[in-house]
């Protein structure tokens, strides 16, 4: 058991509490607690700070702990810097390597509890041209559950007059929710497009969509599907 794990259990003991118990005030399972009070899991500061809330008292102090750890592993390596590796060498699933040596498996599942590989899906959502890495918050990317989340990939001019461009990439969810003010990849007549939604009643929307020009189209909300919403788009300089 290393500081961190001895300070939560401690914590967590004097306020009477399992660790199932605090687990499901922080959303995460008895077993995830288990393995951070036996030093078998690294936390991220935000996970932290949620714990401090729920104990009562700040314990901010512990993220010492982390970085104790990692230079002591660095000690044992003669042949190894005494700093911390740039963070661009922290991304999981890359085969990173310090010397002739892989980075520390630790390192590797720190990162893996903070970012998520979001793909960049073209039209289809079934060819993947990429891949963002994006913050997870409790469990979750900008709020959404994260198989929820991806970027699509813009393949048209159709929204070029709100400057959504081809090359550009948005951050979009999943739904299937006709919301008015929106701008949504549908699908309709068998196509997949991007178009903005007014609603106009119960039962008909206005699809908006501008090549330099606007162009309009009134259909009933049964003639269409909403694939996804489009969240922010982040374009090419």
């Amino acid at each position: 058991m290393n500081r961190v794990g001895e300070k939560i259990k401690s914590l967590r003991i004097e306020q009477g509490m399992s660790a199932k118990q605090l687990g499901k005030k922080l959303g995460v399972s008895e077993g995830f607690i288990n393995e951070v009070e036996q030093g078998r899991r690294v936390i991220n500061e935000a996970l932290i700070g949620r714990i401090s809330k729920v104990l009562g008292k700040n314990i901010n102090d512990i993220t010492m702990a982390f970085e104790e750890q990692t230079y002591e592993e660095e000690s044992q390596d003669s042949g190894a810097a005494k700093s911390l590796p740039s963070f661009d060498k922290q991304i999981p699933g890359q085969n990173n390597k310090r010397g002739n040596e892989e980075v520390k498996p630790l390192w590797g599942e720190a990162f893996g509890q903070v970012l998520k590989e979001v793909p960049v899906l073209k039209y289809n959502l079934s060819e993947k041209v990429g891949i963002v890495l994006m913050p997870l918050q409790s469990n979750k990317i900008e709020g959404y559950a994260q198989d929820k989340v991806f970027y699509l990939s813009i393949e048209d001019e159709d929204m070029s007059g709100f400057r959504i461009m081809p090359g550009d990439i948005a951050l979009s969810h999943i739904t299937g929710e006709v919301t008015n003010n929106t701008i949504c990849l549908i699908e309709h007549n068998g196509e997949r497009k991007l178009r903005q939604i007014k609603v106009l009643d119960s039962s008909k929307v206005l699809l908006l969509s501008n090549r330099g020009s606007l162009r309009t189209e009134t259909l009933s909300i049964k003639d269409f599907k909403v694939i996804a919403r489009l969240m922010r788009v982040q374009f090419n300089l």
